[in-house]
């Protein structure tokens, strides 16, 4: 893929320059060296690209269903063919390992074939009335064009899990990625979709920075739906902008996963979904395992088994092929993970692992002896770090996986799958797994979480109910006698 035009903004239907007179250098996050930069995007040019989805999308939404389906077909075509390229732009852009690379693409060709089939399940209905000679018609329709702003961690696939049914259910969109990850984040998705042929302007892309537009993004008339995926602090922000000009706001926010795994867990088994719970990406995932709950009969066998694992990981270049745990984002990441873990350590917790940076390579750590109150129990972890507490009953456990604000993801392990099942339906969260990991995401299943973790679903028959609304047409087809006539 062309590097030279995904370095630029994709504005009402043209690749080009920002207006802005600032440079935003996109970077790799393992050498530190420059991919490209871009112009950002001013005021000006972000009201450009909504007007631009706007407009647009009044002919896209009458289009046919058939024609519509067509373009995501077309998408998920190219993806596949060019997922070689794909994958070399996001481990250089993004930090990803080749693993995580393939994983991500493959999630975002199963958004595309499911998003493929939206606009032939676009339905309404008709329902009775009280009044005589009288039928009610309910027509679902796209809300007209919806503002995503996307993450650094996931970015082809949570721009995509937005932008792809956004635009299935009729929709125009904008896109603003994160400033870390322009590309796979953004210009990626907008190229993909101008082959697949998608018509010019109703998706935009603009790469630009808070400093240079404020809140622009989120107050601009256009947009009625605003899509955001990131941190808790800042999708706190977007809900109240959102609020306040009566925008409605789908937020995917920060987790703090609960890891259970009772004493009649196959501990083997146990031990390397925890392993890919935490570790992946770096623990870079919004579901990662922040913290494993261990039944205390088993937790020293379980933690012996889980160094050994932990300790082969192998660290590192993310575009060597054996590297499991590559990069964070930024030396910003970095630091504040260090200061959390040290933080630790001074108020008590033991470091069974205790792994150091070099560069953004932050090496696996795990700590016990945390109380699940401490601020580091009850932060979100987004790197390569991992708490170890003890329970000793089925309510303890449920009581220390909810002793959070956050609540997206979780996993119970236990040979019992009644037990687990009971478990599972009272820890709070918007997501639990049964002998499996806490990282999943599903085409055709409700995603999202509950407190903190964010509002809203997305993801199959979800996507459809969060990105259109529902209009109420009545047809009297007789003459009807008001009270007062």
């Amino acid at each position: 893929m062309d590097t030279v035009q995904l370095a630029q903004q994709y504005i009402a239907g043209r690749w080009r320059d920002g207006s802005g007179e600032k440079k935003l250098v996109d970077l790799n996050p393992y050498s530190g060296d420059s991919i490209c930069d871009f112009a950002v995007a001013t005021r000006e040019d972000v009201d450009q690209a909504y007007r631009s989805a706007a407009t647009e999308q009044r002919g896209w939404s009458k289009q046919s269903a058939y024609a519509q389906r067509t373009v995501f077909e077309n998408a998920a075509r190219i993806v596949q063919e060019r997922a070689d390229e794909i994958a070399e732009l996001i481990v250089a852009e993004v930090g990803g390992t080749r693993l995580k690379a393939g994983f991500e693409i493959g999630l975002v060709i199963d958004c595309l074939k499911e998003a493929a089939t939206l606009p032939l399940r676009m339905e309404g209905r008709i329902l009775a009335s009280p009044v005589e000679d009288t039928e009610n018609f309910v027509f679902r329709k796209p809300v007209g064009v919806v503002g995503v702003i996307s993450p650094f961690n996931f970015p082809f696939f949570l721009s995509m899990k937005c932008v792809a049914p956004s635009l299935a259910t009729g929709n125009g969109v904008v896109v603003k990625p994160h400033e870390e990850t322009p590309i796979t984040g953004g210009t990626l998705i907008a190229s993909i979709f101008e082959e697949a042929g998608l018509p010019a302007g109703l998706l935009n892309v603009t790469v630009t920075e808070i400093p240079v537009i404020g809140d622009y993004f989120l107050e601009h008339p256009v947009p009625r739906i605003l899509a955001f995926t990131g941190s808790t602090a800042v999708g706190r922000h977007v809900g109240e902008v959102a609020a306040r000009h009566f925008k409605k706001a789908i937020l995917e926010l920060g987790g703090n996963s609960a890891f259970i795994v009772c004493e009649d867990a196959d501990l083997d088994y146990a031990v390397d979904a925890a392993v890919f719970s935490r570790f992946t990406h770096q623990g870079q995932i919004c579901m990662s395992a922040n913290r494993i709950l261990l039944h205390s009969s088993i937790a020293t066998e379980f933690k012996q088994r889980f160094i050994t694992k932990v300790s082969e990981l192998r660290t590192g270049d993310p575009a060597a092929p054996d590297t499991i745990v590559g990069p964070l984002i930024n030396a910003r990441a970095v630091a504040s993970l260090e200061q959390k873990v040290d933080a630790a350590v001074d108020g008590g917790a033991t470091a069974l692992l205790r792994g150091s940076a070099q560069g953004n390579v932050f090496a696996p750590t795990v700590l016990e002896g945390v109380a699940a109150s401490a601020d580091i129990a009850q932060d979100e972890l987004f790197g390569p770090v991992v708490l170890l507490l003890e329970f000793d009953t089925d309510d303890e456990a449920i009581a220390i996986a909810n002793n959070s604000d956050f609540g997206l993801s979780g996993a119970v392990h236990t040979r019992d799958i009644a037990r687990g099942m009971r478990i599972a339906r009272r820890v709070d969260t918007g997501m639990i797994h049964i002998n499996d990991a806490t990282i999943a995401d599903e085409p055709i299943v409700p995603f999202g979480g509950e407190k903190q973790s964010g509002i809203g679903r997305l993801n199959g028959p979800a996507s459809i109910d969060e990105l259109t609304t529902l209009q109420w047409v009545s047809v009297n087809h007789g003459r009807r006698i008001y009270p007062y006539q």
